[in-house]
C-alpha cells in the first residue's frame, strides 16, 4: 500500500521526524511504500486568494497533490507547540482539496517532549478535516517524552514497549482502513462538485 506520512514540525531534525521516521521503518520492513512530506523541507506559502491562479507561486502544492493523490493512506505526525498544532501543519490542511485526500484514512499522531501531547489531537479533530474530507481513525497515537523514545532499535522500558505495540497495532488498522475506504471512493457515490464543503 502507498502511504503518505506528513511532518508538521517546521524544525529539521525533529522530535516528529523522528517519530515518522519509526513509522515509515514499519511499514517498510512490510514492504509498503512510503512517502515523506516533511513540512520542515517543503516551502508552501501560506493561503492566500491567488491559490488558484498564480501557477507559478503555487508550484510546489501542485507537487504536493501529485503525491497525496497516490497515497490510500496519511499518518500526520504534530509536535505539540504551546499546546496547539504548528501553524504550517494548518496551512497545509487548509490547503489540501478533497480530491486529493478525499476519503482516505488518517492516523494522528501527536508529539510532546514532555508529557503532554493531547491538545494538537483535539484541535485537529476539530477543524483539520472538513473541507478536504480526510477520515481521521477513531483512535491516534501520542509519543511522550520525545527526546527518549524511539531513538533505540529495542524499547527502553516496559512504557515504550506498551506504545510500540500500540503504534504497530494502529497502524495495521490503518491499512485495513485504506483497503476499505479505498472501495467508497471508487464507489461513485462521492459526489465534490454538488457537496464539496462540509457543514
Amino acid at each position: 500500500m502507498n502511504i503518505a506520512i506528513v511532518t508538521g514540525s517546521h524544525r529539521k531534525q525533529s522530535n516528529s521526524r523522528n517519530v515518522a521516521n519509526y513509522i515509515a521503518h514499519q511499514f517498510q520492513q512490510k514492504e509498503h511504500f512510503v512517502d515523506m512530506l516533511d513540512l520542515a523541507e517543503i516551502n508552501l506559502p501560506l493561503w492566500d486568494e491567488d491559490v488558484e491562479t498564480n501557477v507559478q507561486k503555487w508550484s510546489v502544492l501542485k507537487e504536493c497533490n501529485e503525491r497525496l493523490i497516490n497515497a490510500e493512506a496519511l499518518i500526520i505526525v504534530t509536535p505539540e507547540w504551546n499546546g496547539m498544532a504548528p501553524p504550517m501543519l494548518k496551512n497545509f490542511l487548509l490547503l489540501c482539496e478533497a480530491e486529493y485526500v478525499g476519503h482516505k484514512p488518517a492516523l494522528l499522531v501527536s508529539v510532546s517532549s514532555g508529557m503532554g501531547g493531547a491538545y494538537p489531537i483535539h484541535e485537529l479533530r476539530s477543524s483539520g478535516y472538513k473541507n478536504n474530507h480526510i477520515c481521521y481513525l477513531p483512535d491516534h497515537i501520542i509519543v511522550r517524552d520525545a527526546n527518549n523514545t524511539l531513538r533505540t532499535p529495542l524499547p527502553a522500558d516496559d512504557h515504550e514497549q506498551l506504545l510500540r505495540a500500540r503504534i504497530d497495532y494502529q497502524l495495521n488498522l490503518l491499512l485495513q482502513y485504506g483497503s476499505a475506504l479505498s472501495q467508497v471512493r471508487s464507489s461513485g457515490v462521492v459526489d465534490f462538485e454538488q457537496f464539496r464543503y462540509g457543514m
